[in-house]
């Protein structure tokens, strides 16, 4: 099902979230789905795990990696390069990420030194730990909420995180 961004009727986005499972295996490519579980299920589960100095390890982050460009673009270059990172300098970067939310935008800065990692992977990575706080930037996303997935920018990643928050006050939904 194809969702207006600008629709709030709770029980068409409810209806589109239940879909995601279902668009995900429709995409009929090699490893997504196990893949795609560990970003929803296995990594915000080893990320909490690790409160009150919640980090993410360099083998955990090129999965994430893996998720991320299976979903969209493969640019196997960033893999290599976040792959070869070194583990420590990974968990201590995003330490002081996660622990700088609810500041997104140093959040995202905190992320964006290490080599490879660019806005919209960094907001995997919050969004794993934080997705109340920091929306993921996927290309479906952005193309819904800004109008175009081509600008990968933090400026654009915080204007992506207003539209979202305006919209998320559009709609009545409650929790429980």
């Amino acid at each position: 099902m194809e969702l207006d961004f600008e629709c709030t009727d709770l029980s068409i986005w409810k209806e589109a979230l239940s879909s995601y499972k279902s668009r995900i295996q429709s995409l009929n490519k090699p490893n997504l789905i196990s893949l795609d579980q560990f970003y929803t299920h296995e990594l915000p589960s080893l990320l909490r795990q690790r409160n009150p100095n919640p980090f993410i390890t360099t083998a955990e982050l090129s999965r994430l990696m893996q998720w991320k460009l299976t979903r969209g673009k493969w640019r196997p270059r960033l893999l290599d390069f976040v792959s070869s990172l070194d583990d420590s300098s990974v968990q201590s970067v995003s330490q002081k990420a996660f622990l700088s939310l609810p500041d997104i935008s140093k959040a995202i800065s905190e992320l964006t030194v290490l080599k490879g990692v660019g806005a919209a992977t960094a907001s995997a990575v919050l969004a794993a730990y934080a997705p109340e706080t920091a929306p993921f930037m996927s290309d479906e996303a952005m193309l819904a909420a800004l109008g175009s997935s081509k600008d990968y920018s933090l400026k654009q990643y915080l204007l992506f995180v207003e539209k979202l928050k305006s919209k998320s006050k559009e709609i009545p939904f409650r929790k429980g």
